[in-house]
């Protein structure tokens, strides 16, 4: 079995999550295969460091002394944001040379100041995308997928993304079965693809500060199957359409018609994981009315169709 080196890089200032997660998805691999991946931190001085909780983190070594690994692992924190010149630098010399380059959370930032993600695609947490699109106009952001993967550099949103990311990297390694195996046992779903949005559409979409609107947004989530037409929507807020339509933006920052197609993919991707029910069935009752017009959805918001969304992510235990 070839052994995979992770060097997880630790500076003040980090959230300890970005490293912990996928440091734990890693030393579960190791545990269910022996061999797989050696497992390795250290910051620019091999002294420890604070993280944005106040824990203290004892690293293995100095950046300076590291071997190039095969998985670089850059969290990121406060003091992602604002990175010492000399971790920059570090990561702009030695981030080419590992074998797969992987950010958490707001590590994007420390790579796209390396220059590292110049013409790429990334992406990181949902607060900080316009900031590092304003900051760095060479970087192509997306600010929705849960992680992106753009050559052998790969970065990922928020906290728990970071765990996303590296089951993603260890499925690629050992398998999808050990891939479950350690999400079953760290107690997460393995079914996230890398595009699937940040966000649900209830959290995505702002709630409507007038309660017609409101009541039109949770009567939205409770009838993706019903005529969810601007007219239709409209009349349950007593609105007449173009006053609707212009409300619900401005109060929600989508048009209704996004929102529905937002509820819609979530209620049909949630039956797709969760039921044995067909795929025709799911079309119906997400408001879909056919299964192709469910596939050309999923195929334009996803990047896969139903059938294999659900052989990708739906949990072993539903089979």
């Amino acid at each position: 079995m070839v052994q995979r080196t992770v060097l997880a890089v630790l500076f003040d200032g980090l959230q300890s999550l970005d490293v912990t997660g996928p440091v734990e998805v890693f030393a579960g691999a190791e545990l269910l295969s022996p061999g797989a991946y050696r497992i390795r931190t250290a910051s620019l001085d091999g002294a420890p460091v604070r993280t944005t909780s106040g824990l203290t983190l004892v690293p293995d070594e100095s950046l300076t002394t590291a071997a190039d690994p095969d998985i670089l692992l850059v969290p990121g924190g406060t003091g992602s944001l604002w990175p010492d010149p000399r971790l920059v630098t570090w990561v702009r010399e030695r981030g080419p040379r590992a074998g797969r380059l992987v950010s958490v959370c707001t590590g994007a930032a420390v790579l796209a100041a390396a220059g590292l993600l110049d013409g790429r695609r990334a992406t990181t947490h949902w607060a900080y995308c316009d900031r590092l699109a304003r900051e760095h106009p060479a970087v192509e952001i997306d600010p929705d997928p849960v992680f992106v993967r753009d050559g052998h550099i790969a970065t990922s949103a928020g906290v728990t993304a970071g765990i996303d990311l590296a089951l993603a990297l260890v499925e690629e390694d050992l398998g999808r079965d050990a891939a479950l195996t350690i999400a079953r046992h760290l107690v997460v779903f393995l079914r996230r693809p890398g595009n699937q949005a940040q966000f649900s559409a209830q959290l995505a979409a702002q709630t409507a500060q007038r309660e017609p609107l409101r009541d039109v947004q949770r009567w939205i989530t409770d009838h993706p199957d019903a005529d969810l037409c601007v007219d239709t929507l409209a009349a349950r807020a007593r609105l007449s359409p173009r006053h609707f339509a212009r409300a619900f933006r401005a109060e929600t920052g989508m048009t209704p018609g996004r929102y529905v197609d937002r509820v819609r993919l979530e209620h049909a991707r949630r039956l797709l994981e969760d039921t044995a029910d067909g795929v025709e069935e799911i079309a119906r009752t997400s408001g879909y009315g056919t299964p192709e017009a469910m596939r050309r959805a999923f195929v334009r918001t996803l990047g896969t169709p139903p059938a294999e969304y659900r052989r990708r992510f739906r949990p072993a235990t539903t089979a």
